[in-house]
């Protein structure tokens, strides 16, 4: 149950990203709030996690060796979460914030089952394809409501975009997962992936305009965004991840649109359809089904191996 509660956690800070990105300075653009948040999200997720890391060894005397296989896992989550944002922005700006989140978000747990099942023959329960089921539906509905009278969208370029942001996010769960079956803890797993996705976005500061940060709103949006919704949560998510499968963890981490429409009516004083508050409803149903049925660390967990 705690893997379940530190993954929910994660997601509850994933999903203040876009009301602190809202009440931050004027100028910012999604592409400069995106590098800083990773710029510096990045590299305090590898300082924090390496740390951690090297007390978890002290006590672990038999730790796995880095050798190809495991070093190009982790290159691939670090790659994969930076490739994340750009796809995720491309989504939205095609479609809307609230149709390119719900598909992104949304064909993250199938894509990520889908996923497991193939690199590890292992079918999906009942279980978890109820509250999957039930979770995307209701981010369906959310983005469905949200977007009413706006004519929604659905650029293909756009689809793309949100279904490989999605796609990004099943890449790093299941690579973390294999990395963790192979023996690794958990914080120097997250750790590189920080470091890798710091090192390429640091590669792209030269390239966009970061005027914003002379604003104290700025700064104070930029180190929430990178400590907070990158180096805690990232943290939070890989230790949850190494009690849960890739699919349970993915499916869990759909609390952060209903952590940010909430944020969203309260803070920020937006107003939900009926048809956005009936999605909050389902999905809240689905994550209660799926925390309900992780109570046991991976045994059984969300798949049965198939006779």
């Amino acid at each position: 149950m705690l893997s379940v509660l530190a993954v929910l956690a994660a997601a509850l800070l994933f999903g203040t990203t876009g009301t602190s990105q809202a009440l931050g300075p004027e100028g910012t653009t999604p592409l400069s709030v995106g590098v800083m948040r990773m710029v510096i999200g990045g590299t305090v997720l590898a300082a924090i996690a390496f740390t951690l890391a090297a007390r978890y060894r002290r006590n672990q005397p038999h730790s796995p060796r880095l050798g190809i296989r495991p070093l190009a896992l982790m290159v691939l989550t670090g790659a994969s979460l930076a490739a994340y944002q750009p796809l995720f922005f491309l989504g939205t700006a095609r479609n809307g914030v609230a149709v390119g989140t719900v598909v992104a978000l949304g064909s993250a747990p199938i894509l990520a089952g889908m996923l497991e099942w193939a690199l590890t023959r292992r079918r999906p329960t009942a279980t978890w394809m109820l509250a999957t089921g039930l979770a995307t539906v209701g981010v369906v509905l959310l983005g469905a409501g949200g977007e009413a009278g706006t004519g929604g969208g659905t650029d293909p370029m756009g689809l793309v975009g949100s279904v490989g942001a999605g796609a990004t996010f099943a890449v790093i769960a299941n690579a973390q997962r294999r990395l963790l079956d192979a023996g690794w803890d958990p914080f120097t797993v997250v750790g590189a992936m920080g470091a890798c996705a710091a090192a390429i976005f640091a590669c792209a500061l030269p390239f966009v305009d970061i005027g914003w940060l002379a604003e104290p709103r700025g700064i104070a949006m930029a180190l929430w965004l990178g400590l907070a919704t990158i180096g805690v949560a990232y943290v939070l998510f890989t230790w949850g991840l190494s009690g849960l499968t890739a699919a349970t963890a993915a499916t869990l981490t759909l609390a952060e649109p209903l952590t940010a429409s909430i944020l969203g009516v309260v803070v920020l004083g937006e107003r939900l359809s009926p048809l956005a508050v009936t999605g909050l409803v389902v999905l809240a149903a689905g994550l209660a089904l799926l925390a309900l049925g992780s109570r046991a660390p991976r045994d059984p967990g969300p798949f049965a191996v198939e006779a």
